[in-house]
C-alpha cells in the first residue's frame, strides 16, 4: 500500500517524504525546508510539498496554540527512511539534522534568560527524540563526533529542565569519551561537559562520584578565567562535600563562591553564595547564624521568571533556602512553622514541575520533619511521593532517602522489623554512593528501631557510629539527639552504673542543645533526664529540669514531643501532689498524737 501511494507522489514529494523521515520525532516548517530543501529544491517547494503530503495523509499536521508541528507515522517514517537509505543520501541528511539539533539548541541556551521556563519549554521540550538521533548519529562510526559533542553540550540545559539525569549522565560520558580536540572552542565545551557530568553523576550514582568532574569543571573554567563555571563547579563541589558530611570543607567553598560573586553583576549570586554558607552553618549546629542568613535570603530572593537559576545551579534556589529554614525552625522549637514551610515548599515544588526541587524539598524538609512532629499520615505522603519521583528520575541517593524515610516511618508505626529492613538497606545504599549527610538522623532511628526490637547492644553500636560520624565531619546539628539516645540505651541495657552514665549523657545532650538554641533537642532530653529522675523519686528535680524547656514553647503542643512532655510533667505534678498531702497527713498524724498524748498527761 505504501509502495503503491509513494509511486503516485509527485518527484519533489517523494525527496521530501524521504528527508523527512530523518526526524524521530515532531518538527516545525522550518525545520522541514533546513533538512529537504537542496540545491535543486527550493523552499517554497519543500513547503507546497509538505502541505501535500498532509492532504495525502502521509505528513500529519498537530495544529498547537502557537505553532503546527508535523510528523509522520511511524510505519510511513520506516517505510520512507528505507528509501532514504537506498537512495544514498542517509548520511548527508543525517549530517543537516544533526547541525540542524545543534544549531537549535545553541539558540534554545541564548533564550534561557529571555523566556519564562514555560515558554522554553514549551518551544524546545517536543524535540527531544530529535535530539537523541541527532547525538546517537553523532557518534556513531559514520557520524560526526565534534557535531555529538557540540549537541551534547548545548543539550545540557534541557536535560536538567526535564530532570532527565540518568540519561543526561551517560550522553555526557559518551561525548566526553571521544578523543580530545584542540581548539579552545571544543574545550570550552569539555568545560561544560564536565559541569553536566557532575551534577548528572551527584544526582544519579551519589557525591564519591561526583567530585573530579567538578574539579575538572573548575580547572577548565580558571584556565578560561571563566568566572560563571567557576561559581558552578564551586557550587557542585560544595554540594558533594555536603552530600558526604564534610562541612567544614563546604564552609570554606561556600565563602569562596561568596568572594567570587561579590564582583559579579548578577543580583541573584551572592545570595546562592548566602544560601550555601547557611545551609553550612546549620549542619555545623550554628542555628542562629543559619537562621539569619537564610531569613535575609528569603526577604530579599526574587525567582527569576525563567528560573536561570535551576540550570546554573540545579535547583530552585529559593525554595532550597525555604527548606533549611523549616528545618531551623524545627530545631528552635517552632514545630507548627516548620510543617507549614514544608508543606507550602512541596506544593510549591509540584508547581514548579521540577523533579530535583521536589524531591530535595521532600527528603531535606518535608519527610524529616513530618516525622519530628509524628504526623505519620503526613509523613507517609511525603515518603511515597519521594520514592515514587525519585524512581521515576532515577535520583539514586534521593530514593536510598526515601526508603529511610520509610524505615522511620515503619517504627513510628510500631512495624519494627519492616523498618529495620528498610533502613538498613538503604544505609548501606548511601555509603555505597558516599551520601552520608544525614547518616547520623538515619543511624539514630536504626538504633531506635533496634532498642525497641529488644538488641540493645546492636543499637549501641549503630548510635556510636553515628557519633562517630558527627566528630569526624562536625555535623553537629542532631548531635544532641544522638547523645540522648545513646543515654535511653545504656538505660536499657542495665547494668550496675547504667542510670549515672545515663544522666551524663541527658546532661551533654542537654548542653549541646543549649550552646546551639535547638529548644526541640533540649526539650527530648529534658524529657529523658526527667524521666530517669521520675523512676529515681527524684519528682521535683524532675519537675524542675522539664517545665521551664516546656514553658519557653508558645506552639506545636499536639505534635508527639509536646504530648510526651506534657503527660509526664502532669505526673510529675500529681506525684508531687501526693507527696504533699502524704507530708500533711503525717503532720496531721503527728498532731494528733501529740494532743491525744497531753490529754492523757503523758507530757
Amino acid at each position: 500500500m505504501l509502495d503503491w501511494s509513494y509511486e503516485l507522489l509527485a518527484d519533489a514529494e517523494r525527496v521530501v517524504l524521504r528527508r523527512l523521515s530523518i526526524f524521530a520525532g515532531s518538527f516545525t516548517r522550518e525545520a522541514a525546508v533546513a533538512i529537504a530543501a537542496s540545491s535543486e529544491l527550493a523552499a517554497l517547494d519543500v513547503i507546497n510539498a509538505v502541505a501535500n503530503l498532509v492532504a495525502k495523509s502521509l505528513v500529519i499536521a498537530d495544529p498547537g496554540d502557537t505553532i503546527v508541528r508535523y510528523r509522520l507515522l511511524e510505519t510511513t517514517r520506516a517505510y520512507a527512511l528505507v528509501q532514504l537509505t537506498e537512495g544514498s543520501e542517509l548520511e548527508h541528511v543525517a549530517r543537516l539534522h544533526a547541525e540542524y539539533c545543534r544549531d537549535l539548541l545553541e539558540r534554545a541556551e541564548t533564550e534561557l534568560e529571555a523566556k519564562s521556563t514555560g515558554e522554553w519549554l514549551a518551544a524546545y521540550s517536543p524535540w527531544i527524540d530529535n535530539i537523541r538521533a541527532a547525538l546517537d548519529w553523532g557518534f556513531s562510526p559514520s557520524g560526526d563526533a565534534s557535531i555529538g559533542m557540540a549537541v551534547t553540550a548545548a543539550s545540557v540545559p534541557l536535560w536538567k529542565h526535564l530532570s532527565l539525569m540518568e540519561e543526561c549522565r551517560s550522553r555526557v560520558e559518551r561525548a566526553l569519551a571521544s578523543p580530545v580536540p584542540g581548539s579552545s572552542g571544543d574545550l570550552r565545551r569539555r568545560m561544560k561537559l564536565y559541569a553536566a557530568l557532575g551534577v548528572s553523576l551527584m544526582e544519579t550514582k551519589g557525591p564519591a562520584c561526583a567530585g573530579a568532574a567538578w574539579t575538572k569543571a573548575l580547572e577548565l573554567a580558571g584556565s578560561f578565567d571563566d568566572t560563571e563555571h567557576q561559581l558552578r563547579a564551586l557550587c557542585g563541589l560544595w554540594m558533594c562535600s555536603v552530600g558526604r558530611g564534610e562541612y567544614r570543607t563546604a564552609l570554606a567553598l561556600a565563602q569562596r563562591f561568596c568572594s567570587l560573586a561579590a564582583n559579579q553583576p548578577d543580583p541573584v549570586d551572592p545570595f546562592v553564595g548566602d544560601r550555601m554558607t547557611g545551609t553550612s552553618l546549620h549542619y555545623l549546629g550554628d542555628q542562629t547564624n543559619a537562621r539569619r542568613l537564610i531569613e535575609r535570603i528569603l526577604a530579599r530572593y526574587v525567582t527569576p521568571v525563567h528560573r536561570s537559576h535551576i540550570v546554573r545551579f540545579q535547583f530552585d534556589q529559593r525554595l532550597r533556602a525555604s527548606c533549611i529554614l523549616a528545618r531551623i525552625l524545627w530545631l528552635q522549637g517552632f514545630p507548627d512553622q516548620a510543617m507549614r514551610t514544608a508543606q507550602s515548599n512541596v506544593e510549591e515544588a509540584r508547581v514548579a514541575d521540577h523533579a530535583l526541587s521536589l524531591c530535595n524539598t521532600l527528603a531535606q524538609a518535608a519527610c524529616p520533619i513530618a516525622l519530628f512532629v509524628g504526623d505519620l499520615a503526613a509523613a507517609e505522603r511525603f515518603v511515597a511521593m519521594l520514592l515514587d519521583h525519585s524512581a521515576r528520575h532515577a535520583l539514586a541517593s534521593w530514593h536510598a532517602e526515601g526508603h529511610c524515610s520509610r524505615g522511620a516511618l515503619f517504627i513510628q508505626r510500631e512495624d519494627v522489623v519492616t523498618g529495620l529492613q528498610h533502613l538498613r538497606c538503604a544505609l548501606d545504599e548511601l555509603r555505597k554512593i558516599g551520601f552520608v549527610q544525614r547518616c547520623p538522623a538515619f543511624l539514630a532511628a536504626l538504633a531506635d528501631g533496634l532498642a525497641r526490637a529488644g538488641q540493645v547492644a546492636e543499637g549501641l553500636v549503630a548510635i556510636d557510629e553515628a557519633l562517630a560520624l558527627c566528630e569526624r565531619d562536625e555535623g553537629r546539628w542532631c548531635l544532641a539527639e544522638l547523645l540522648r539516645i545513646k543515654g535511653e540505651l545504656v538505660l536499657s541495657k542495665g547494668g550496675p552504673d547504667a542510670a549515672e552514665v545515663a544522666e551524663d549523657h541527658f546532661r551533654r545532650a542537654l548542653d549541646w542543645a543549649r550552646r546551639q538554641g535547638a529548644l526541640s533537642w533540649e526539650l527530648r532530653a529534658a524529657t529523658s533526664l526527667a524521666r530517669l529522675w521520675r523512676d529515681q523519686i527524684r519528682t521535683k528535680a524532675a519537675r524542675e529540669i522539664l517545665a521551664p524547656v516546656y514553658d519557653r514553647f508558645s506552639e506545636g503542643f499536639e505534635t508527639s514531643d509536646l504530648k510526651s512532655a506534657k503527660l509526664l510533667l502532669d505526673g510529675l505534678r500529681a506525684s508531687l501532689r501526693n507527696m504533699v498531702n502524704i507530708a500533711i497527713l503525717g503532720v496531721s498524724v503527728c498532731l494528733s498524737f501529740v494532743n491525744f498524748a497531753e490529754m492523757f498527761g503523758c507530757f
